[in-house]
């Protein structure tokens, strides 16, 4: 122990000792009616915190810095640090400062970090808040997401980029990973998300096996079917170890894992879930496609949405399902609105629940928990009665309800254990009393009796004395010298009964006790801590009966969210008109008058969405390029088809009047433009990446969106990309459905050369020099751009847009003379192959060596140029 150690007051050795378990986070250390913080932990909280920053002395030690909270502000403060990304630790006193002796044992009873929040200031109700736990061994890469505020476990498997979109997906607020796997995780995903390292140890398949046993209490992790994910199981012991690590010692509400299957759900890489701003939208006070559906009523509802939004369905079953309540829903509308309203009344039981083993669960979160089943409960009895009605003509698929139905219990012995033990309106802070129910515990009430009906039974020993002495003028009083005691006044002193022990004498009077009131004082006084006391211990009872039936509680939660979010399908279509899509084996995509479901709904009162017809098949119409400019509408109607075909997988009914929706595998967008100047990519560079992406990752239940591709370079290079772009897509053996937007008109003349390509355009009408775009999708390609008319419609001067267009006419004459599209039009069809060099000629095979052979990180300038001679020499060697 250093010489500094030794000089410090006990205090601060005793904050030194603890604040070395916990290096990392920020020590909220208890004294008295204040969490304090000290040294570099004080600057970082007077900042985060705006409190004041003083010094303290620390005895020899000379003085260090202070900042204090309040204890009863603990959760507003907590809050801030938290969301500032610091793990704090919360340090309280583990006795009585009345009777310890010396300094007061202190100890964490709970580390806080992003992925480990339960405090309701730090949650949204709506989301998850996920941990997440990463671990990779050669290509393979397992994840875990843990919400320890739902008691929800997700995992998979499988390579970096499938990991990669479930991390951009799930938006966890802290990812776990090992300390040697740090680096090259940060380095592939640079301040993406919130990371703490765990030493490699914990990294080991035996020990997160083990751990993993020992917390589900089995054998086998086969129930669990991941027996075999061998790399997703180091993650998720990794997770639970963590857990364990920061105070979370009580996990009962992890019950299960659900595993993320890959061929079960559409795959929609972090770029489409972007671009079609499926949670966020990309404008400011804009709406994303979440707010728009989000129609739910519980937390719990809509925390399930979103995660049917971000893993779709492939399984034409489920879907159908889902889609047989949402028809139940709409045809019978009294019972719509009897599971609206007892929803309405429904709190958030998962959440509820998993306060429970963690002991933050407060009386009054119990009451609202026990009306909560209680309403699931009703939910379960008004679908048994629907399905009573209706008998045998009940159509096969409205019967999915039934099967939702089927697991939820009445759990009316927890009903009854809440009921029977607290008051019907409790107080939501325990140490306040009068929680528990009179009748309970004979002992409470006997407390209660003396604590509150005290200064009754006082006047009932007066009175009695009175007549038993016949003193007249015989009071009852305290002091903190004596306690309670008979006052007589001199005159009446010689009729005190010798069983009485006197204790004082004043001017006037004498002052006597008697055993019964020396015990009845004893009762009296500590008749409130023992309340307090009695009622904390009965409470806890009380949540150690619960505590079997959570896993029975989380299942009720979870068929009720499904019902919430089938509901919320049911109003969208109810409310906005949808269709419902037919899902079909076949590769045809068929929409009828559809429509973009954000846009549509931002529209201000009184104006109309203009819909659009969408059809493509496999055999004579895979690609539809849609030309015009920005403005016309075509990016809404590439989005639009997208949204339908991703709501169509959720199970919800669809903007349309009808739709054929093929069954899809993977929804591709490049939408608009984005540079990650950080990462040293300008925006054709981002666009080119996101592009090859698709390209490498084709298969025949594609759906691919492709908006503007190529205008980030010249426009000769752009349209040679997209040219060879649409070119490829076409000669693909998947024959992916794509919706291809351009504003290079050239590209119109790939529908005479490619047989399953054909142009569309956004109509549009032309009155006095001026545009207006009818939002209308028409065959044929578009020959202008219209680009000068957007820029008159965005308030562009006069004499600027009139220069404009004088202009244009000189660059259009040129661009005649230099017959542009004569030459496009002599353009030979090309037959791509998966290899730009495989079946080519000798000249560009000696090439492909050349360029081989050269290490381009070392290459100097001059070297660069020889090397281009050499390959020019080649080239002019075998033309001539």
């Amino acid at each position: 122990m250093s010489a500094a150690t030794t000089r410090e007051t006990p205090l601060m050795k005793q904050h030194s000792e603890i604040k070395s378990k916990y290096p990392d986070a920020i020590l909220l250390f208890r004294v008295g009616d204040f969490y304090e913080t000290f040294g570099a932990d004080a600057v970082i909280a007077s900042k985060v915190l705006g409190i004041t920053l003083t010094k303290r002395a620390n005895g020899a030690a000379a003085y260090i810095e202070l900042a204090g909270i309040p204890h009863h502000a603990l959760d507003t403060y907590l809050h801030k640090l938290v969301r500032a990304g610091y793990r704090v630790a919360i340090c309280d006193q583990l006795e009585d400062p009345k009777l310890a002796k010396g300094i007061v044992k202190r100890g964490v009873t709970e580390l806080v970090t992003p992925g480990v929040a339960t405090n309701d200031k730090l949650l949204e109700h709506n989301t998850n808040n996920f941990l997440a736990s990463v671990f990779s061994i050669e290509d393979k890469m397992g994840v875990c997401f843990l919400d320890i505020t739902t008691g929800e476990l997700f995992a998979a498997e499988g390579k970096e980029e499938y990991i990669d979109r479930l991390l951009e997906s799930m938006q966890p607020s802290e990812v776990l990973i090992s300390k040697q796997q740090q680096a090259h995780f940060k380095k592939q995903r640079p301040d993406a998300y919130y990371c703490y390292a765990q030493d490699d140890w914990i990294y080991q398949y035996s020990y997160a096996h083990e751990t993993l046993l020992q917390h589900f209490e089995t054998v086998s992790l086969k129930g669990y079917g991941i027996e075999e994910w061998k790399v997703a199981t180091i993650a998720i012991g990794a997770a639970i170890h963590y857990l364990k690590d920061t105070a979370h010692p009580n996990l009962q509400h992890l019950t299960q894992i659900q595993r993320i299957k890959e061929q079960r759900f559409v795959w929609m890489d972090r770029f489409t879930i972007r671009n079609l701003e499926l949670l966020h939208s990309n404008h400011p006070n804009g709406h994303c496609l979440l707010q728009t559906i989000d129609k739910t009523l519980t937390p719990m509802g809509g925390r399930m949405l979103k995660q049917w939004l971000l893993f779709p369905l492939t399984d034409a079953q489920e879907i159908s399902n889902r889609q047989g309540v949402v028809k139940l829903l709409l045809q019978f509308p009294s019972f719509k609105t009897t599971l609206q309203s007892l929803l309405k009344q429904t709190g958030d039981i998962e959440r509820l629940v998993a306060k429970i083993p963690l002991r933050k669960v407060n009386p009054r979160e119990l009451v609202q928990l026990q009306r909560s089943l209680s309403q699931v409960a009703q939910i379960k009895e008004s679908i048994a009665e629907l399905g009573l009605l209706a008998e045998e003509s009940f159509p096969q698929e409205y019967k999915a309800i039934a099967a939702i139905a089927a697991p939820i219990q009445s759990l009316e012995q927890v009903q009854s254990l809440i009921q029977n033990s607290l008051q019907d309106d409790p107080p939501a802070v325990l140490a306040k009393g009068n929680v528990i129910k009179a009748g309970l515990n004979e002992e409470l009430d006997e407390l209660r009796n003396i604590a509150y009906k005290g200064k009754d039974y006082l006047l009932q020993i007066q009175e009695r004395e009175i007549q038993a002495t016949g003193i007249s003028s015989l009071k009852i009083g305290f002091n903190n010298v004596f306690g309670y005691y008979l006052e007589v006044t001199h005159v009446h002193k010689d009729k005190v009964p010798k069983s009485w022990t006197r204790k004082q004498t004043l001017t006037n009077a004498e002052r006597y006790i008697t055993p019964e009131l020396k015990t009845y004082e004893e009762k009296i006084l500590g008749a409130e801590e023992k309340i307090v006391s009695l009622e904390h211990q009965l409470y806890q009872n009380l949540l150690d009966q619960i505590l079997v039936y959570i896993a029975a509680m989380q299942g009720n939660a979870r068929q009720t969210a499904i019902l919430d979010s089938l509901l919320s399908f049911a109003v969208q279509a109810e409310d906005h008109h949808y269709a419902c899509p037919t899902m079909s084996p076949e590769k045809t995509l068929q929409i009828k008058d559809g429509r973009h479901p954000v846009i549509e709904q931002a529209l201000p009162t009184g104006v109309s969405y203009i819909p659009n017809d969408i059809q493509l098949s496999g055999e004579d119409l895979q690609i539809m390029i849609i030309t015009g400019p920005n403005m016309s509408g075509k990016s809404a109607v590439l989005r639009q088809v997208a949204l339908t075909v991703l709501l169509a997988h959720m199970g919800s009914f669809v903007p349309a009047q009808a739709a054929i929706i093929p069954l899809t595998d993977i929804i591709y967008t490049r939408v608009g433009a984005s540079d990650n100047l950080s990462g040293g990519e300008s925006t054709f560079m981002v666009e080119m990446l996101e592009t090859a992406s698709i390209l490498n990752n084709l298969t025949p239940r594609s759906l691919v969106i492709l908006d503007e591709i190529g205008r980030g370079t010249s426009t000769y290079d752009g349209i040679s990309l997209a040219w060879s772009i649409v070119e490829y897509l076409h000669q693909h053996p998947s024959q992916a459905f794509t919706l291809f937007a351009t504003h290079y008109h050239e590209l119109n003349e790939l529908e005479h050369k490619l047989n399953r390509v054909q142009n569309y355009h956004i109509s549009h009408q032309e009155e006095n020099n001026k545009v207006v775009f009818l939002r209308k999708l028409k065959k044929g390609g578009s020959h202008h751009s219209f680009g000068i008319h957007v820029a008159k419609m965005a308030g562009m001067p006069k004499t600027l847009t009139d220069r404009a267009m004088e202009i244009l006419a000189l660059l259009e004459d040129k661009r005649s003379e230099d017959k542009l599209n004569d030459k496009i039009k002599k353009v030979n069809k090309v037959n791509y192959q998966l290899n730009i060099f495989d079946g080519l000629g000798q000249d560009l095979k000696e090439i492909k060596q050349t360029l081989h052979a050269v290490d381009i990180n070392t290459l100097t300038p001059v070297e660069a140029l020889l090397k281009l001679n050499e390959l020019k020499a080649i080239v002019k060697d075998y033309q001539d």
